[in-house]
């Protein structure tokens, strides 16, 4: 239930965070002319004070973008692909494949959500304050985050610190679900479920969870330092002889605003790769699933996510170039980020690799998934020249940075977590989503994203800056070559709002009329397609016992293409490893070996070797 709880959640904070960005588009396409009567609507939900002040004549004013700007970033990314990504199918299917009758806290889990929500209602309701949402971007820098609502009558009921107060019930969220993961995943694996019995889904979400533990509290402390200065009057952040427009600033001083951006990118770049990997995990099930055949190199992703894991802890601050940093720490930070690029290779790879020989069906689910393999490696190849400190002087916070980020977590990412939502729909709700609508929502999807994305690369290194709300046009002398692309851009982003109605149709109509289908519909392999469905209260029927590793498809010998984990081993698996004296190799190993014309059985497999 918490699962689903937070998936809808996560889903509509996305399409918030979306309509955000429609309007955005529109500044940016066809500065100072009214918004018409497609998109004007978006802004008209915050209510007609709000138009009038931010919007005047449905025009949208500098204040306004950066507030549309900030509050995009941070709904997307903390209240939209996290909650979906993670905290929806970590609670919902990651129990289900180890063979847990519940998560190791449910009232834990509970208050995990309702933090969450909490936390999305203060952020919402901050558009309906006097001075507006937060406006100073959605990485919050001191001290303009501190400085933007200082003339107001009470410093607490402002954007800037609504947003912090949101924050911190949302950060208290992801810890208390991180927790209840790391225990569950630990402590409630079924009997047979050893760690290399795992499917690959639910490793990632248990690197996931220690990424959280691990990351988020210096943010959430940040945040609350950062309110101190707002409220109480503090300078954690704020330096001595600080001016604004010329005006010396009434503050204690002493503090650092590049503190701030420490604090901050210790969490952001592990948050990016909380926001990959779902999307990743997810694509390895769908992939494999799909393919009829074991996931090439198991091990090796198993090991690179949690070599992935550890190395976002040291390479936060590339995103701190023009600070100032002196060439060895620079040096350091080039390095490191260059290094996590390896695991990244294996993961990528790997999937890759898992879709040669293998009998594809393009299900919807796999569109996706296949669709995430080039999305996700266009953004990791592009932000491989902003690892070096003397191409990112250049290239920071122009469209080329928007671009690399966005065809990862948009295109990627979210094209995961779709697979992820089309492949586990049946569990949930015992119906199928339709297949037309399926398809209708795909391709339109695949085209818009690259119209929207790819464009930015050009705009990039031809120096279009993220900021302009004009698009730039007040440098239209010098960048009228590419000041077309706009549109192309915008009329982009509309025609990918248009190819999620599709999506919403066919999610609704298929929770109450989509074809019935039994427990196993995709014929799976891995733990949570054994039990009931929709499954019941405590999950199982009786606990579950595992007998074999997560993805033993299309073994040759065997009667089906697909042999779950939890059939126990058929009669001539039994003879086999009498004879032997010892276990039989893994149905996946023995069909690996027959390929390669290898012997199977005791000349490679050993008594306490993986199943995998």
């Amino acid at each position: 239930m918490i699962g689903v709880q937070y998936g809808i959640s996560g889903l509509t904070f996305l399409a918030v965070g979306f309509l955000l960005m429609l309007v955005m588009r529109w500044s940016i396409a066809y500065p100072g002319m009214p918004l018409p009567a497609g998109l004007d609507w978006i802004l008209k939900l915050f209510g007609s004070e709000f138009m009038s002040r931010w919007a005047p004549e449905a025009r949208v004013s500098g204040a306004l973008y950066n507030m549309l700007g900030s509050m995009h970033g941070t709904i997307m990314v903390f209240f939209g692909v996290v909650p979906l990504g993670f905290a929806a199918f970590a609670n919902f299917v990651m129990p289900l494949q180890i063979g847990a009758p519940d998560m190791a806290f449910p009232k834990l889990n509970m208050w995990s959500f309702w933090l969450f929500f909490i936390s999305g209602v203060i952020m919402l309701a901050s558009f309906f304050l006097p001075s507006g949402p937060a406006q100073s971007g959605w990485t919050n820098y001191s001290p303009l985050a501190t400085q933007i609502h200082r003339n107001t009558d009470s410093h607490f009921w402002t954007g800037q610190s609504q947003w912090l107060f949101a924050m911190v019930f949302n950060i208290s969220a992801s810890l208390l679900g991180a927790v209840n993961v790391l225990t569950t995943v630990i402590n409630l694996r079924a009997q047979g479920m050893t760690w290399m019995r795992l499917p690959f889904f639910s490793w990632a979400m248990f690197a996931i969870a220690f990424l959280l533990l691990l990351a988020f509290p210096p943010l959430e402390v940040a945040a609350l330092m950062q309110l101190s200065d707002n409220v109480l009057g503090s300078s954690f952040f704020l330096p001595t002889g600080l001016r604004s427009g010329g005006t010396l600033l009434d503050v204690s001083g002493g503090g650092h605003p590049v503190l701030f951006q420490h604090l901050f990118w210790f969490l952001g770049h592990p948050e990016v790769y909380v926001l990959l990997l779902p999307g990743l995990a997810i694509t390895a099930e769908v992939i494999t699933c799909n393919t009829r055949k074991p996931l090439w190199g198991y091990k090796s992703m198993v090991y690179a996510v949690l070599g992935l894991s550890f190395l976002s802890f040291l390479v936060w601050a590339h995103h701190m170039y023009l600070t100032g940093m002196g060439t060895v720490v620079a040096t350091f930070f080039q390095f490191t980020t260059v290094l996590i690029s390896i695991p990244s290779v294996i993961l990528l790879t790997c999937l890759m690799l898992s879709l040669w020989g293998g009998s594809i069906r393009f299900t919807v689910p796999m569109l996706f998934a296949t669709a995430f393999l080039p999305m996700f490696g266009i953004g990791g190849l592009t932000g491989l020249p902003l690892a070096f400190s003397f191409i990112d002087l250049y290239l920071h916070d122009t469209y080329y940075v928007i671009a690399h980020f966005h065809y990862i977590v948009a295109p990627g990412v979210i094209f995961g977590i779709f697979a992820g939502i089309y492949h586990w729909f049946p569990k949930v709700t015992g119906r199928m989503m339709g297949t037309v609508l399926g398809h209708l929502h795909f391709w339109p999807s695949l085209v818009a994203m690259n119209v929207i994305f790819a464009p930015m690369f050009v705009q990039g290194m031809a120096g279009f800056h993220r900021r302009w709300f004009d698009g730039g046009r007040v440098f239209e002398m010098v960048t009228h070559q590419y000041f077309y692309l706009n549109e192309v851009i915008s009329w982009g982003a509309w025609a990918l709002g248009l190819a999620q109605i599709p999506f919403i149709v066919n999610f609704v109509w298929s929770m109450f009329a989509g074809r019935k289908v039994p427990d196993n519909p995709w014929h799976a392999t891995t733990l949570e397609w054994s039990t009931p469905t929709p499954p019941p209260h405590g999950n199982f029927l009786t606990p579950p016992v595992v007998h074999r590793g997560p993805y033993e498809y299309s073994v040759p010998g065997a009667s089906r293409d697909f042999s779950p984990q939890w059939e126990a081993p058929s009669v001539e698996e039994s003879i086999e490893e009498d004879n032997a004296g010892h276990p039989a190799a893994s149905m996946a190993e023995r069909a690996i070996h027959s390929v390669k014309g290898e012997p199977a059985g005791p000349d490679v497999y050993r008594p306490g070797m993986s199943n995998n």
